[in-house]
Parts: C-alpha cells; sequence; structure tokens
C-alpha cells in the first residue's frame, strides 16, 4: 500500500526532474502583471507559449494556478503559494551566483541589509565600517525603506535581513527578532530656538510651534498619536512628516519646528551642538531597535559576520 509519503516523495522527484525555472519566472511574472500577454512580454515569448507554461506547471502541480476573469489572470490560492515559494527559490539562485561572482573576483561574499530610516544613521554605518575593517571584500548591499516594503523583501530571500524598528505584529511566525537596543525619543530643535533655553517643558508649550513628525506608516507613530491623546487630543499648529533626516535636519536648523527624533539618530548633531533637546517628558512606550531575519533561512558566512558585527556594536549605542 503506498503511503501519503510516498506518494509526496515521487510527486517531489517528479517535479525535481521536470520543472524548469523558466515556467516559474513565467508563473511570478502573471502573478505581478496579473496578465499573460504582459508576463509573455517581460520574458520575450509569445503569449501562447506563456499559457502553456503554465498549463504545464498545473499539470506537474495538479493544481489550478491561475483564474482568469475581467480582472486579468489572477493567481488561485494554490498559485499565491507557488509564486511565494517561486520568488524564494529564484532569490536563492540570484544570491549564490553573486556570491560566486563575489569569490571568483576575490570578494568574500555578499550581504543584502534593508535598513528602516532609524537605524541608518548610526548603527548601520558603525558596523559597515567595523565590517569592512576585517573582511574589506565583502559586498553589501543597502536597501532603504519601509516595513511595507522591506518585509516582504525579507519573505522573498531579496534581502538577508532588517535593521530597525521591530514589528510588533507582523509575521511573527516567519521572523525571528533580535533586540539590540531600547530607542529613547526625544524632542529637539534648533541652536538658539525659543524652547532652547527652557526646563521642565509641558508638552502644551511645544504645540504653539509646527512639528515633524515620521509618516503615519510608522511603527512609532501610534505611540505619538496616543501621547497628543493623552493630553487632550492635542495638535501642532502644523505637521511635516518625514523619514529623511537629511530633510528633517535642514527644516529644524532654518525653522522654529520641533522634531521627534530617536536619541540615536540625533546623537551626532546634539553633540556638536546644532541641535538642542528640548527639555520635556515624554511618556512613550517601549520600543526596540533590532534585526529581523527569516526563521527557516540559514544566513551566509557573509550574512552571520555582518550579524554578529551589528549586536556588537550596538552594545555602545
Amino acid at each position: 500500500m503506498v503511503t501519503r509519503d510516498q506518494d509526496i516523495t515521487r510527486m517531489v522527484n517528479r517535479i525535481l526532474t521536470r520543472v524548469r525555472f523558466r515556467q516559474l519566472r513565467m508563473l511570478i511574472a502573471v502573478g505581478e502583471h496579473r496578465s499573460l500577454l504582459q508576463a509573455a512580454k517581460e520574458l520575450n515569448v509569445s503569449q501562447p507559449a506563456a499559457t502553456n507554461m503554465i498549463k504545464d506547471l498545473e499539470a506537474e502541480f495538479g493544481v489550478s494556478l491561475i483564474h482568469r476573469s475581467n480582472k486579468g489572470a489572477v493567481p488561485t490560492n494554490h498559485g499565491e503559494v507557488l509564486i511565494k515559494n517561486a520568488k524564494l527559490i529564484v532569490a536563492r539562485v540570484s544570491a549564490t551566483i553573486q556570491e560566486l561572482d563575489d569569490l571568483s573576483g576575490g570578494g568574500s561574499g555578499r550581504v543584502a541589509v534593508g535598513a528602516l530610516p532609524a537605524a541608518s544613521s548610526q548603527v548601520l554605518p558603525m558596523a559597515i565600517e567595523k565590517t569592512l575593517e576585517k573582511r574589506p571584500n565583502v559586498t553589501i548591499k543597502v536597501v532603504e525603506g519601509t516595513n511595507e516594503v522591506l518585509l516582504p523583501a525579507l519573505r522573498s530571500g531579496e534581502i538577508d535581513m532588517i535593521l530597525g524598528r521591530l514589528p510588533t505584529q507582523t509575521y511573527h511566525e516567519e521572523l525571528e527578532q533580535i533586540k539590540l537596543f531600547r530607542e529613547q525619543v526625544v524632542a529637539v530643535v534648533r541652536k538658539g530656538h525659543p524652547l532652547a533655553q527652557h526646563s521642565k517643558l509641558k508638552i502644551e508649550e511645544l504645540m504653539q510651534f509646527g512639528w515633524i513628525l515620521p509618516p503615519a506608516e510608522a511603527i512609532i507613530r501610534p505611540e505619538l498619536n496616543k501621547l497628543f491623546q493623552d493630553h487632550g487630543d492635542l495638535r501642532p499648529t502644523s505637521v511635516v512628516e518625514s523619514f529623511s533626516y537629511l530633510t528633517n535636519r535642514r527644516l529644524l536648523l532654518k525653522t522654529d519646528l520641533v522634531a521627534l527624533l530617536p536619541a540615536h539618530v540625533a546623537a551626532f548633531d546634539l553633540t556638536e551642538g546644532y541641535l538642542k533637546r528640548v527639555d520635556i517628558a515624554l511618556d512613550i512606550g517601549t520600543i526596540f531597535v533590532g534585526i529581523s531575519i527569516r526563521k527557516e533561512r540559514a544566513l551566509s558566512p557573509a550574512a552571520r559576520f555582518f550579524l554578529d558585527v551589528l549586536q556588537d556594536v550596538s552594545k555602545d549605542v
């Protein structure tokens, strides 16, 4: 009697022998474009050839992968599962080729790091500097963005890790989170600002000035909204929403805006005296900066080394 496990083993062996990367790339392209015609153009094949690739995949896996409707070629639930895992396969092949190329050229590996804005100003440059001191031939790719962009890239294998504020609910079953340090949020203004010389200020006294705040999608924004609500639903006179520290710094130096920033992001400008910390107690919940990696994916030697360096340099933050 043939068991279920034996059936699955036979299916795996058959698929490993017969399914081609080009077919998987076609399925990924259909999922992205929601169109067989556009997917065929991307892979430079005819639409009938694209249709046959999808049909062959459906025959091999024994399930329907694409449903045609007035919305285009829409992946079924089975199709979404296969697309997700096909992206991982393609990403790992791409990463392997890059590592082999780096090694052939005298390099010693490659690391792709997703960086949230709060992490890129101090911790990340320190880690890159220390890594290159010890492994000068490592290639380090930095991809900046929000969690909405970086988490899917981490899941698909396009990046090795994400450095920044740790998400509290997203993809917990898939991610391992490594805490580095607790983030302290401070209110800062320019040198010479009307608030710079005052002590023990109340948040109400800051409301006459415009504020620079993280955008609504930032992990910390709900905590800031709660801070305002707890003080009678206060509202600054104006609000600039920005992740860009270069933009925020320029605005702070040239205006009377008040910015809420992680202390480690503004550390250099505070130490050098370009910016001043406002003397106010901010009741904001605990938020950690850390690293997110995929649970089931083994890091390359270069990525593992970089992860160790990140943990080491974070002890000084």
